[in-house]
């Protein structure tokens, strides 16, 4: 399995309050990643993109959660 169909796996198990609180947290994440790569350059900065991109994750698993109440 790869690693993004286990995160979304993970996802759809997970209820919408845990959702949500893993979205605020990857959203502190990001800011803080982002103000280190401004300030000097990570090591690997497609850290910030793979991080973006399970938040993005996240907020469509949140509406499909919500719309199907």
């Amino acid at each position: 399995m790869s690693k993004k169909s286990d995160f979304v796996k993970s996802i759809r198990a997970m209820s919408e309050s845990d959702i949500k609180a893993r979205l605020e947290e990857d959203k502190q994440r990001l800011k803080k990643l982002e103000f280190a790569h401004a300030i000097s350059p990570l090591e690997n900065p497609m850290n910030i993109r793979g991080l973006r991109r399970e938040i993005a994750r996240l907020q469509t698993e949140l509406k499909l959660k919500q719309s199907t109440k």
